[in-house]
């Protein structure tokens, strides 16, 4: 058993690999294509630079694309098996078909924590600093896009970030730098009641740590509980050299208003998703991410389930071109399928654990269904 346990996994690491790279190159050449026609030459931003960023763009694609290709690869490995009856021999030497499962299974955890690092830690840090070269090379901020800058929210407590809601506030921010300073930054305070307490301009605002902002060139302008044409005298207003403001906002969530949820990690998923909800907000499309970021790197055990019908179909059924061919398509419908699952679950509204699990369970059905088949005929 310990002889085939490393006779299958040596086998379908190889296959693996080679697909990955196949992957990789594929879609790094039309990255870099892409860079080449929309940014090179804009500001600082060279063919070097354009390389580094399509290399940054590597751990991403590896966590997206390891399930289809652990199928291929496995497809491979196990066709391969057949057509040399090498299959036919293990299950004459009384390898039943859950011991090949069992086989399958430890190897495609091997691929499955893989899979956890890349879109867990590396991805995330990768895709950080590929965005942060890029505008560090253009000379561009994260907000230009927006005509009116970037806004969000968050909660005002009696104690900074503790005690009681005692209001919300607003916070408007025209660029976001490289570096995650701001500049041009408005602040609108409200009362539990909604009407405004405070109002802050800013020309720029530093991050000291600790949900700790320090606003620059300050304006601030206090308002009373009630503004009526005999309270416009009690509206104060001063000029401050700087003031600090804490904040549930942080770098890491404004970045995350810029980040593909895809891209991004479950631990910040699950931080912005508990703020947009503390706030109120839609956190829908966040949570369906977190769903998906916790359960796809399971689906590289059901691409195993998906292969190993393979290795019961004999060459008469179909050479290993055939097979594989028939792997990269089943890989195609189940990333197009889970992407798919994503918009309709959003648009109707489904629950977040339900619109990721469903591709996943659906296709370890097809899985049960054709190993059952094969076995049978």
């Amino acid at each position: 058993m310990k002889i085939l346990q490393r006779y299958f996994g040596v086998e379908i690491l190889r296959a693996v690999l080679f697909v990955m790279l196949a992957l990789l190159a594929l879609f790094s050449f039309f990255d870099l294509v892409s860079e080449l026609q929309s940014s090179v030459n804009k500001g600082g931003y060279q063919l070097k630079h354009a390389v580094l960023y399509v290399f940054l763009g590597w751990p991403g694609y590896i966590y997206e694309f390891m399930p289809i290709a652990v199928l291929i690869g496995t497809i491979y490995v196990l066709a391969q098996f057949a057509s040399n009856s090498e299959f036919t021999i293990m299950r004459a030497s009384s390898m039943s078909t859950m011991m090949a499962g069992m086989i399958l299974v430890k190897i495609g955890m091997v691929f499955v924590v893989l899979t956890f690092l890349f879109g867990e830690v590396i991805s995330p840090i990768s895709s950080k600093l590929a965005e942060k070269m890029k505008l560090s090379a253009i000379g561009e901020s994260l907000a230009q896009e927006f005509r009116t800058g970037l806004w969000t929210k968050d909660l005002v407590r009696e104690n900074g970030l503790t005690g009681d809601v005692i209001g919300s506030r607003f916070l408007n921010v025209k660029e976001v730098l490289p570096n995650r300073h701001l500049k041009s930054v408005k602040i609108f305070e409200f009362d539990k009641n909604f009407h405004l307490s405070r109002e802050m301009t800013a020309t720029g605002a530093e991050y000291l740590g600790n949900n700790t902002w320090r606003l620059s060139d300050v304006i601030e302008t206090s308002f009373p509980k009630t503004l009526t044409s005999e309270d416009i005298a009690a509206v104060k207003s001063q000029k401050l050299a700087s003031r600090d403001v804490v904040s549930e906002v942080t770098p890491d969530i404004l970045s995350v208003l810029f980040a593909d949820p895809d891209r991004m990690s479950a631990t910040d998923l699950a931080a912005f998703t508990k703020h947009l909800a503390d706030n109120k907000q839609d956190s829908e499309r966040y949570e369906i991410a977190f769903w998906k970021k916790v359960t796809y790197p399971f689906a590289v055990l059901v691409m195993m389930a998906l292969a190993l019908p393979f290795a019961y179909l004999h060459v008469r059924s179909g050479g290993v071109s055939f097979k594989i061919f028939s792997g990269i398509m089943i890989g195609m419908v189940f990333y197009l399928t889970n992407a798919l699952f994503s918009h309709v679950g959003l648009l109707n509204t489904w629950p977040a654990p339900v619109t990721a699990l469903v591709p996943s369970v659906l296709f370890l059905v097809i899985a049960a269904l054709g190993l059952r088949y094969v076995e049978r005929n």
